[in-house]
């Protein structure tokens, strides 16, 4: 028991983000991984299309 006081305790102290803070950071991440999968996809395209006109 002693633990789990312990631990509410430090979350206590803990800086929460608030609403406006979380969603524009959650934004962030979502257009950084979308921008990362179209690179990586369109990285991909390319290779394959070159090996396989150096493969014929």
């Amino acid at each position: 028991m002693q633990f789990l006081r312990e631990v509410i305790e430090e979350l206590r102290k803990v800086s929460w983000s608030n609403k406006k803070q979380t969603i524009g950071s959650a934004m962030v991440v979502i257009l950084l991984v979308i921008a990362v999968a179209i690179f990586v996809g369109l990285v991909d395209f390319g290779l394959s299309i070159i090996l396989g006109i150096l493969i014929k």
